[in-house]
């Protein structure tokens, strides 16, 4: 199943985030706003910049299942993210990225496996993964694993080259 079928909602107002990337290569990220990673945000959005005309996007997927590090509403976490980090990519609607109840886009997620050969629940805030333009799943990064380290800047240019 195409990653881009998944319905999740915006975080705010409508549109469906996932849907509306397909045909592109997308970095699914789940974000929060209270997080030693957080600063995280700022190269994601120049990863956005970079790669955003060649077809690609960024789309933050808020999560609180993690010490309860994204605790805000929706407006709160948009008005975060943009004024804090000038974030200008989607951010879907907050969801659970484990237990009962993950969303179901996080169930296609867990099940691949990592550089490392992990694969399994998400460990943490900003773990990532590299969609591809038919909605495969290309790669999945660590949460430590900084937006702009070589081997992710190396899934998402093959991804785009892809095409």
């Amino acid at each position: 199943m195409s990653v881009y079928e998944s319905e999740i909602g915006a975080l705010t107002g409508s549109g469906r985030p996932l849907v509306d990337a397909k045909g592109r290569v997308s970095l699914v990220v789940n974000v929060a706003s209270k997080c030693g990673l957080t600063p995280q945000y700022s190269a994601l959005q120049e990863l956005q910049d970079r790669f955003g005309a060649q077809g690609f996007s960024v789309i933050g997927v808020p999560c609180n299942q993690f010490l309860g590090q994204e605790p805000g509403s929706p407006e709160e976490i948009q008005e975060f993210c943009s004024t804090t980090f000038n974030v200008s990519f989607p951010l879907t609607e907050k969801v659970d990225v484990n237990g009962e109840n993950a969303h179901p886009l996080y169930s296609s997620l867990r099940s691949v496996s990592d550089g490392e050969g992990y694969s399994g629940d998400i460990r943490w805030n900003f773990e990532k993964f590299v969609i591809g333009r038919d909605g495969s799943i290309v790669a999945r990064f660590h949460p430590k694993t900084q937006p702009d380290a070589p081997e992710v800047i190396d899934a998402i240019t093959t991804a785009l080259g892809d095409s």
